[in-house]
């Protein structure tokens, strides 16, 4: 066993830990603003350390460029989804109880077009 297969392990079972946590938080958590955190922070960070536990054992290859771009995919497309799915749970009202501080109440969101 090398040093590389050590490192794979620790990535690869690292973020599948982190991966499990972000299933049960959205099985388990009351509200959609606690769910959606679930889903977006540590899945993503999960899915990085498991790409990187990938790229780590596949150095050299060709498909390490493929595992960056779905890293670099994920990094930019969840921020986005979280944000949507918290804009659409606060106008369909399903957060106000949860709120600690409505910001947003003087300063509403624009109607999707």
């Amino acid at each position: 066993m090398t040093i590389a297969d050590v490192i794979t392990a620790v990535l690869i079972l690292s973020g599948s830990g982190l991966a499990l946590t972000a299933a049960i938080g959205v099985v388990r958590f009351p509200d959609t603003l606690t769910r959606m955190h679930a889903a977006s922070k540590p899945q993503v960070l999960g899915l990085l350390l498991v790409l990187a536990g990938a790229a780590v054992q596949l150095r050299g290859h060709p498909d390490v460029g493929m595992i960056i771009l779905a890293g670099l995919f994920t990094l930019f497309t969840a921020p986005v989804v979280a944000n949507r799915v918290g804009q659409l749970a606060y106008r369909e009202q399903n957060v106000q109880e949860s709120l600690v501080a409505d910001e947003l109440k003087h300063n509403p969101l624009p109607d999707p077009e």
